[in-house]
């Protein structure tokens, strides 16, 4: 049935919803880049990061408890410590907008539009609400974060499992061992969940890339009605292209009476010429026409004294290859001369 959404999406279809900010978007496979993107930070940068706070705790409970309060004091201290913070923050908020960026880029391309931002009544309808909870969506939503979930967990019990004989020596260690110990295992253990998780991530993105081409499909009625749009109506093209060749002949009519000859068929075809040998250019056919235009271009020719002179070969000739506004070709040239040759001596030009 032509109601059914069995076809592919346009191209049309496609900008149209690309443009509405409807595109196929992972949020877990963005999540999960950011993830690695940030342990992998940390593993490379961890002892940077690691010496940084130790200076930011140092200096807050031994040099700044001693400073006495005053205005001038307490600005210092706050500037200092802005410094000092936002030098240990800002790298690794630098790292997952990259990361971010990234990975929307390599699965939607740049895209902005303000769609999203518009108010919509049907957002705070509740029924609409009910039924987005409720929604097959929403299950396969619930499905995926139960398995999300379940992996990660299972991926992360096996790992710190391999580690509990050495988490029960932490009280003989020392406190910067356990500390460095335990930086260490939740970097790994980050770095080895992210990358389960950036599969997880492919997985959705393929699944939303398949749900996003479904909802996207048309059907035989929709590809139609998008190809009237785009292309217009066929019976307004007629009547369009109808009013085209009317305004076309008008204007060919009016020129019939500039002309020097009108070649014909004589019955079939008329082509209206005109030579302005001071020009410098070739003869050019102003009017041409078949059938009953060529019997008005006769007419009117014949009413403002235009000389009609039948050559059958030549009017078939001129017709099919050359068009109004056009000059003569070379390789008609020298027969359509000949013509005008004869009427300039008929008029007593040469």
């Amino acid at each position: 049935m032509s109601g059914e959404k069995t076809e592919k999406a346009t191209p049309q279809k496609r900008k149209e919803a690309r443009n509405k900010g409807q595109v196929a978007k992972s949020i877990e496979f963005s999540s999960s880049l950011m993830l690695l993107a940030f342990f992998s930070f940390l593993l490379a940068y961890g002892k940077t990061l690691g010496a940084n706070l130790l200076l930011l705790f140092h200096d807050l409970f031994s040099s700044y408890l001693t400073v006495s309060l005053s205005p001038e004091n307490i600005q210092q201290l706050f500037t200092d410590l802005s410094l000092l913070s936002l030098k240990t923050v800002l790298p690794v908020l630098l790292v997952s907008f990259i990361a971010a960026l990234f990975s929307n880029y390599i699965q939607i391309g740049f895209l902005f539009t303000a769609e999203n931002f518009k108010f919509d009544l049907k957002k705070l309808n509740p029924i609409e609400g009910a039924k987005r909870i409720f929604s097959m969506r929403s299950v396969v939503e619930l499905l995926k974060n139960i398995i999300k979930i379940t992996v990660m967990a299972l991926v992360s019990y096996f790992l710190l499992k391999k580690e509990i004989m050495a988490i029960l020596h932490f009280p003989q260690m020392k406190v910067a061992q356990v500390v460095g110990y335990l930086f260490n295992l939740i970097v790994k253990l980050g770095i080895v969940t992210s990358i389960v998780y950036v599969v997880i991530g492919i997985a959705d993105f393929i699944f939303q890339k398949y749900d996003h081409e479904k909802k996207l499909r048309m059907s035989i009625q929709d590809i139609k009605d998008e190809h009237k749009k785009s292309e217009g109506d066929p019976l307004v093209k007629g009547k369009i292209r109808e009013l085209q060749r009317q305004m076309s002949m008008n204007g060919m009519i009016q020129d019939v009476p500039k002309a020097d000859v009108v070649i014909t068929n004589p019955t079939h075809y008329a082509i209206a010429i005109s030579y302005d040998a001071n020009a410098g250019k070739a003869p050019v056919v102003i009017a041409k026409g078949v059938d009953f235009m060529a019997q008005k271009i006769k007419e009117i020719a014949k009413e403002n004294g235009v000389i009609i002179s039948e050559n059958k070969p030549l009017a078939r000739a001129l017709y099919s290859s050359v068009e109004v506004g056009q000059e003569i070709p070379e390789d008609l040239f020298k027969a359509v001369a000949e013509i005008l040759a004869y009427v300039y001596r008929l008029k007593g030009r040469f």
